[in-house]
């Protein structure tokens, strides 16, 4: 069985994490969410996730993606030498890196963009030596970024389609009348 492994710190986009979340656990997949607090967790309109898994335990080898939902937390997640090095284990062509609104600049930022099309929260887009398009989602090998919060629901899908095909995708479209 798939598992992705998704990451949040205070002030997390609740769209993005619970809307995608949401998504990967209707088609079957596996989703842990690990707390850089190793605790709670309070998304930036108030929301708190608790019963999350202390990200020093998490052990990438155990998870086929790398979820990282964006909000003020991605400037924590960018700072944090764990993230980082977490991130290393996931940029390879084995495993998926799956960042969205403002968490795909952490992969700018790092270099893991270069020569990759992509997408960002429109406003934070810099030149990290790629192709920055505008789309709701955009999949360039292991890497799949989402531009927004509006766009968590085809970014989900994005992922799911990557780990677990394009059928399973279009099944759980249809499962919540997803008409686009």
């Amino acid at each position: 069985m798939k598992k992705v492994c998704l990451v949040l710190t205070n002030g997390f986009e609740e769209v993005e994490a619970i809307g995608t979340f949401a998504i990967l656990r209707r088609s079957g997949l596996m989703v842990d969410i690990y707390s850089l607090t190793e605790g709670n967790a309070t998304g930036r309109f108030g929301l708190t996730c608790t019963e999350l898994k202390p990200f020093s335990q998490l052990d990438a080898s155990q998870y086929d993606a790398l979820v990282l939902p964006g909000g003020p937390q991605y400037a924590e997640l960018e700072k944090h030498a764990g993230v980082q090095s977490l991130i290393r284990r996931f940029i390879t062509p084995d495993k998926v890196v799956a960042a969205i609104c403002a968490s795909p600049t952490i992969l700018g930022h790092a270099g893991y963009l270069k020569g990759k099309k992509y997408t960002c929260f429109t406003s934070m887009n810099e030149d990290f030596g790629g192709q920055f398009t505008d789309q709701y989602v955009v999949v360039d090998g292991n890497i799949i970024t989402g531009q927004s919060a509006a766009a968590s629901i085809d970014f989900g899908f994005a992922i799911v389609e990557k780990l677990l095909g394009q059928e399973k995708a279009e099944e759980v479209k249809q499962s919540i009348y997803y008409k686009k």
